[in-house]
Order: structure tokens, then C-alpha cells, then sequence
């Protein structure tokens, strides 16, 4: 098996060493090769955290030329935090080569300071394409001597909007350049891209296309009422004592507000989205990396180029629209050869996303029940004992105390010792959970054989004067559907017996059937709740 010391001169090996790194990954023992001996353009398709920084990192660094001033390479990425992270993986790869200067370009920090970096001198450049026109626009930015241009993530890029951008910036590149592509997955910006920017490419792709990782489990959990999700969140968390994962959410305010639910309970958690300075950005970030956080709730766009190996949890608040973006998340996962979990929190209505999902990463996905409160506490309880048996403890600190220790403690007998420091760190969970409900989804519904549609009956126990009509102010247009309905009646009044009559989904209103003797409460429970956010109208039609 070939090592790191068959590609590179001794400083950079250096470097490697100093970080761990010996042996190539799969993706870096094809590109490496390919790039030291080739100028041809590349397009490189590998999962996330199989180290695609350093396959393209290690070859241009070797391959810069010192004695030169000017900038040689430049590495575009969507996001300030991939910004900083490659730039901070090739400063490593780089810490003996002393004569050679990287510069990190991005929004969100003084833009004086970077150009005074600029004055000095400068070989590899790592930036964002709205900082990037900006320095080029201030004529602060010599690219006459670019030989290296990457894009990373560039698929993201053209997702996030930045075409435009990326014509500018690479019409003020020297024609003659070799021009590298690398994405985890082929989506369908990748085309476009590959045909707009590269010349001839050749593809080099680690495993299959779009495939997930192998070191990641796919889960599920399915839920009724969307205003339990953040309870189910809660228990998913609680029935894991070892934890320490991302919690995606699809808005920034989601962001804000799931991150504070968990500070108020307790939880070490804090948000990571557009609307913090880069200060906090990295203030966050770095109490994440050395694990002073326990969570981080982020954005899909705010969690590009977060590189932490050690997270055990992808916890998918809300599921994301596209299957790449899917990949992307799932792939903060089961990195450098840790085993990871990815989860869903869906309602009925989203399993058809994870059926798109399972046949782009070539994974199954697992359902799983959501645990009840009893199941918690029992984990809870174990995971304390077993603690308690691996504690070490320093002799010479404790034997000092333990006289009075004894002392206090001895109208105690063993039993009761240990039932009382159980129950010191086991209370809380338990006071908690002890009346909690079953959060699984239950849904009972009838369907009239006599159409061909699912249509919801009477039962045939009823007569048709035990039912009233109701009018509701949401339809098709918002998303609404028979069993979306359904769920709406359980969730107002809780209960998934009532009998419901015939239904019929307009496009901006409904209406539909209930026995009489349970209106009121569905008028009152539906008149307090939402759907997508929307206030529910409803009134009785006859």
C-alpha cells in the first residue's frame, strides 16, 4: 500500500505526520496521482469526510511555485465556515513549508484586514464568490498568474444562486488553467457547471455515485401531531446518553427557536444560521468542535464545510426537499472511520421523501418507534450504573474526605446508599417521563368500497342526522389532504376514534363530516392550532 511519502517532498510529509495522516483514502489515492502528472481538468465525486481537501490541497501546494508572488491557485466554496476550514486544513498540510502564504477570503470579516494580506505575499487563494467580485471590483486581486482553479461544493453554489458570480470570477482567469470539480454527490447542477467551466474532463469517482457512506445507519421516526416533533426530539435525544450530533432545521427561525427548547431544557445546544456575525460563527463552531456543545441546530446553509469527525447523530428536524441535500447532512456523519446515525423526524405524509431519499444513497432506511418515557428511564438508569462502574477515581484526592463521608453516611445500609445516588441524577428523568404519553402514530380511518377514490364514511351504525358538516379554510392549495385532514381532527381533540363522515378537499377550503357529539371540540381544539403555519377558520356549514 502506497503512504503519503511516495507523492510528496519531505516538508509536506512533515506536516501529514504531525497530524496523523499516513495513508492515502480512496479518493486521495486516485486524484493525488492523477493530479501530479496531469493538467487535465477533474471532476472527483467522493462522500463527505473522505478528505477531497487534501486530495486536491496536497498536489497544488507541491506544485506552487515559491519564488512566485502572485497567486496560483484558486479554491472556491459557498460558505465562510467551508471557507475557513480549508483553509485551515491546508495551512496544516502546509505548517513546514514556511515560504508558502495562504489566504482566506470571505463575507462577514473586515475587509481592510484582508486586503492588507493581500499586499504581502500570496500563492494559494481560499475564498467565497461575493468576497471574491468584491476584491476583484476594488482592483485589490491579481489572478494573471492562476494556474489552479477548484471548485468545491460548486454544485451548492449554484443552488445558493451564485452563477452569475461564478461567470465573473472565472472570466477573469487565464484561459490556461487546470480547473478541478469535486461534490459528494452528481446533481443536476453538475452538468451545467462541468460543461460551463471545464474543458475535456476527466471523472474519478470513490464508490458509486451519490451512494451514502457505509459507516451511516438511516432511521426513522413517523409522527402524528407536528406540534409534539420537538418532544420527539427531545426523547430521541434522551434515549441516547452519548449523543453529540447536529439538529438541522430548514428555516432560520426554526434554528433559533429548537436551539432555545433545548437550552431551557437543559441541554447544551446553541444556533448556528446567517444572522450571526462571523465572530459568533466561530465562537459557536469552536465550542462545538471541542465539545462544549452537545448540539449544534443548524441550517443547511450555515453547516457547509463543518468538519468534525466525532459526531455520532445527523438528527433531521425537518427533512429536506432535495436528496442531495439529504446526502450533504447524512454525511456529517460516520466520518473517518466512525460509525454514524442519521435521523428522520417525518410526518405520515413525508415517507414518500424518504423513498426519494433511499434510492438516491442506495440505503434503506429503518423505522423506529418513538420511545416511550418508561423506556428512557430504564436507558437513562443503565447508562448511570454503567458509568459509575468505569469511574476512576484519584485515591489520593478522595481518602481525605472519606472519614466524614463514612460518618454521614453510616445510618445508611448498602441498599439504600445506592437507591439515594441513583436517584440523585436519575429524578429528573424520571418526574419527567413518569406520566408522559405515547408519541407513535396511530391513525384510524374507514374506506367506503363503493368508490374508487378513498373516501371517507359514516359508520354504518350511525344515522346521517348524527353527523354535522364542517367548513374548513384550507385546501389542495395548502397542502391539505384527506389523511393531512385526518390528522388535524386527532390532533384538535385527540382522539383517533371519532366517526368521520364524507370529506371533500376543495382548493382553498374543505368540508367534512363529523358526529355531532364530538363539534364543539373540533371547533375549539382546530380553531387553535396551524397547518404550515396558517390559522385554521372553521365553522359549522348546516
Amino acid at each position: 500500500m502506497k503512504t503519503f511519502k511516495d507523492y510528496f517532498n519531505n516538508d509536506i510529509i512533515k506536516g501529514l505526520e504531525a497530524i496523523g495522516f499516513k495513508y492515502p483514502t480512496p479518493v486521495q489515492k486516485k486524484v493525488i496521482p492523477f493530479l501530479l502528472s496531469s493538467e487535465r481538468d477533474v471532476i472527483a465525486l467522493a462522500q463527505t469526510g473522505t478528505g477531497k481537501t487534501a486530495a486536491f490541497g496536497l498536489p497544488i501546494i507541491q506544485k506552487i511555485n515559491i519564488k512566485l508572488n502572485t497567486p496560483q491557485a484558486l479554491i472556491l466554496c459557498p460558505t465562510r465556515e467551508l471557507c475557513i476550514q480549508i483553509t485551515r486544513d491546508l495551512s496544516r498540510f502546509s505548517k513546514f513549508l514556511s515560504s508558502i502564504k495562504i489566504v482566506s477570503l470571505y463575507g462577514g470579516a473586515n475587509i481592510d484586514t484582508q486586503i492588507k494580506s493581500l499586499y504581502q505575499k500570496t500563492h494559494i487563494i481560499v475564498g467565497t464568490p461575493g468576497r471574491i467580485i468584491d476584491l476583484i471590483k476594488r482592483k485589490k486581486l491579481n489572478f494573471f498568474e492562476i494556474q489552479y482553479l477548484v471548485l468545491d461544493e460548486a454544485d451548492e453554489m449554484l443552488n445558493m444562486g451564485f452563477k452569475e458570480e461564478l461567470d465573473y470570477i472565472i472570466s477573469k482567469l487565464p484561459k490556461k488553467r487546470q480547473s478541478l470539480l469535486f461534490s459528494a454527490t452528481m446533481s443536476k447542477y453538475m452538468n451545467v457547471i462541468a460543461h460551463a467551466y471545464l474543458i475535456n474532463p476527466i471523472e474519478i469517482t470513490t464508490g458509486k455515485k451519490n451512494i451514502g457512506s457505509d459507516d451511516v445507519k438511516h432511521i426513522y421516526y413517523i409522527i402524528r401531531n407536528l406540534s409534539k416533533k420537538y418532544l420527539v426530539l427531545k426523547r430521541i435525544v434522551d434515549i441516547n446518553p452519548e449523543i453529540y450530533g447536529i439538529v438541522f432545521c430548514s428555516t432560520k427561525k426554526e434554528t433559533k427557536e429548537i436551539a432555545e427548547f433545548l437550552i431551557k431544557d437543559g441541554y447544551n445546544a446553541d444556533a448556528l444560521h446567517g444572522d450571526l456575525s462571523q465572530t459568533q460563527r466561530e465562537s459557536v463552531m469552536n465550542r462545538f468542535r471541542n465539545k462544549n456543545l452537545q448540539f449544534l441546530v443548524a441550517t443547511d446553509v450555515a453547516a457547509r464545510g463543518l468538519d468534525v469527525n466525532n459526531i455520532t447523530h445527523v438528527i433531521n428536524y425537518s427533512i429536506p426537499k432535495e436528496s442531495e441535500i439529504y446526502v450533504h447532512r447524512s454525511g456529517r456523519t460516520g466520518r473517518a472511520g466512525n460509525f454514524g446515525i442519521s435521523v428522520c423526524i417525518i410526518h405520515i405524509r413525508e415517507t414518500k421523501n424518504l423513498k426519494e431519499f433511499e434510492k438516491k444513497i442506495g440505503k434503506n432506511f429503518e423505522r423506529f418507534m418513538v420511545p416511550t418515557g418508561k423506556e428512557i428511564c430504564e436507558k437513562k438508569l443503565i447508562y448511570f450504573i454503567d458509568k459509575v462502574k468505569k469511574t476512576i477515581v484519584d485515591e489520593d484526592f478522595i481518602k481525605k474526605f472519606i472519614p466524614e463521608i463514612q460518618k454521614k453516611l453510616e445510618i445508611f445500609d448498602k441498599k439504600e446508599l445506592i437507591k439515594r445516588f441513583s436517584w440523585i441524577e436519575f429524578n429528573r428523568f424520571f418526574n419527567y417521563y413518569k406520566n408522559s404519553k405515547d408519541l407513535n402514530s396511530i391513525i384510524t380511518y374507514n374506506f367506503n368500497k363503493k368508490f374508487k377514490k378513498k373516501t371517507f364514511i359514516k359508520s354504518k351504525k350511525l344515522k346521517k342526522e348524527s353527523f354535522s358538516k364542517l367548513f374548513l379554510n384550507i385546501g389542495s392549495k395548502d397542502k391539505l389532504t384527506k389523511i393531512g385532514l385526518i390528522n388535524l381532527i386527532n390532533q384538535a381533540v385527540n382522539n383517533s376514534h371519532i366517526n368521520i363522515g364524507h370529506i371533500e378537499i376543495l382548493s382553498n377550503s374543505s368540508l367534512f363530516e363529523v358526529e355531532k357529539r364530538f363539534r364543539n371540540k373540533i371547533l375549539i381544539g382546530m380553531s387553535r392550532i396551524n397547518h404550515f403555519g396558517r390559522p385554521l377558520s372553521i365553522e359549522i356549514k348546516n
